[in-house]
């Protein structure tokens, strides 16, 4: 009965509104087939009465529903139909991916394979280990930076030593700090060009840090114990240069050699600020030496004398005063820097110039390394100094004191010698009984007579002899006021007891 009833109303579905967009519902469909069996199970009445209003409240109520429904989801619905209206180009391109990731897998798993091996931790691998070391060198970034800049720190320190001087213990003791920590660094890890840099750009500054303390010991007016300071951080921050050989005698090291070298350049440099006065009185040698002196010997034989030597008796003041305050001051400084340097003794070498003065005789080492032929040991610094001191001072002396002929002034500068003599000769370097070289020496070769010498040498007589006469008095006049001294104390001690 169904299909007859379908046919039937076949015709009557083609006269819908041509509004409604809706197809024409098959008869296999399965609502369609129920709704087709309940219409053949009413009776004529029911469908004319009751099947319309029930198919008018079932349109309203889907109605409703739909309304309802496309209220609360049309942002879903019609995100559903946009994909599903792309759905058809969509599908062929995932089944063209689909075969494509079909074909590239094995592909993927054989490279994944390559990769495995290759880059295996239990293999050796070069761009492994420059990942590694670029790791290693993320994770110590901080160390690195901090080792970088100790060289700049290190400056850092010699610099602010520089400005506040031998005296600030704090700078060049930082400074040694971070010198030490970096040479240690260099010994753990001697094949890093990273602290090899390092410590040459260390080794840099400490080179200008000794510069820097040498130059120290040539200022003008440094005392004994800036001297001991500088002294004492050259031996540390150059423990080479106090460094001593066992077959010498010389127990400062090159210390001392460098100490005195120092401070015989800022001797030398004290000395050249007379260059002004030292010009005059090479004036009144060369007009000496011409031959300008005939008028001269004339008045010396009417018993008057020479006013023209002036100049030279200024420079030879000035040139004796520094010469006796600088040479005390340097021998009386080594002395208490380096105690043990003056307990050596002189070589044979160095003894040969004071032999004919019944001075020590050489020491025993000395002889005995003689005898059997072996090196003779190297001599103190402080043995051989006072000697080039005195040839220093005899050169001016036999260059100038001649143009002083004014028995006065001359008498004068001698006794000032004698004095820079007697002041060396408390510290061990007395060269008054040298003095007696400069009379024929002290002449001028070929252009003075004999006579003139023989002037010298009473001259160099006469003021040895006040000298000593002098000397010897003070020496009564100390004695007998402590001899005074004591008898008042006995007496005194006598009335109490």
């Amino acid at each position: 009965m169904a299909d007859p009833l379908y046919e039937l109303l076949t015709p009557y579905l083609d006269q819908q509104p041509s509004s409604s967009s809706s197809p024409e519902p098959a008869f296999n469909d399965p609502v369609t087939s129920k709704y087709l069996s309940r219409l053949s199970t009413l009776s004529l009445s029911a469908l004319r009465e009751q099947e319309p209003q029930s198919l008018a409240q079932s349109s309203h109520s889907t109605l409703l529903s739909i309304q309802s429904l496309s209220s609360r989801s049309h942002a879903t619905v019609i995100a559903s139909s946009d994909h599903y209206s792309h759905l058809q180009e969509t599908l062929p391109l995932l089944a063209e991916a689909a075969e494509t990731l079909q074909r590239e897998i094995p592909k993927l798993d054989e490279s994944a394979a390559k990769f495995s091996t290759t880059y295996s931790r239990s293999t050796e691998n070069e761009v492994l280990d420059r990942r590694k070391r670029a790791l290693l060198m993320e994770s110590n970034a901080d160390r690195l930076s901090d080792i970088l800049d100790l060289p700049t720190l290190l400056s850092s320190a010699i610099s602010a030593s520089a400005a506040q001087g031998a005296s600030n213990a704090t700078s060049y003791a930082t400074a040694l700090d971070l010198y030490s920590h970096i040479k240690r660094l260099h010994l753990l890890y001697p094949d890093s060009p990273l602290i090899a840099s390092v410590y040459a750009q260390t080794e840099s500054a400490m080179h200008h840090l000794t510069s820097q303390l040498i130059s120290s010991l040539r200022a003008p007016n440094i005392k004994l114990a800036a001297s001991m300071r500088t002294v004492g951080w050259l031996r540390r921050v150059a423990p080479e240069l106090d460094a001593t050989d066992g077959r010498s005698q010389n127990r400062e090291g090159l210390l001392g050699y460098l100490f005195l070298l120092c401070r015989l350049s800022t001797l030398v440099t004290t000395l050249s600020a007379l260059e002004p006065l030292k010009h005059l009185a090479d004036q009144e040698t060369e007009a000496r030496l011409r031959g300008t002196s005939s008028a001269t010997k004339g008045a010396m034989a009417n018993g008057n004398a020479w006013h023209g030597g002036q100049q030279t008796e200024r420079y030879l003041k000035k040139y004796i005063e520094i010469f006796r305050e600088q040479s005390f001051s340097v021998v009386s400084v080594y002395k208490s820097i380096f105690p043990s340097a003056t307990d050596g003794s002189m070589t044979d070498e160095v003894r040969l110039p004071f032999k004919s003065l019944a001075l020590k005789a050489p020491s025993a080492s000395a002889k005995q390394a003689a005898s059997l032929g072996g090196p003779i040991s190297s001599p103190s610094a402080l043995s051989t100094f006072p000697l080039h001191l005195t040839d220093l001072l005899f050169d001016t002396l036999k260059q100038y004191l001649p143009n002083v002929l004014d028995r006065t002034s001359k008498e004068s500068l001698m006794t000032q010698v004698l004095y820079c003599a007697g002041s060396l000769g408390r510290l061990g370097g007395d060269f008054s009984l040298l003095l007696a070289m400069l009379g024929p020496d002290g002449g001028n070769g070929s252009d003075e007579s004999d006579d003139d010498e023989d002037n010298t040498d009473n001259d160099w007589v006469e003021v040895m002899k006040k000298h000593r006469e002098l000397a010897g008095r003070l020496e009564a006049l100390a004695s007998s006021a402590g001899t005074g001294k004591g008898a008042e104390g006995g007496g005194s001690l006598r009335i109490k007891s």
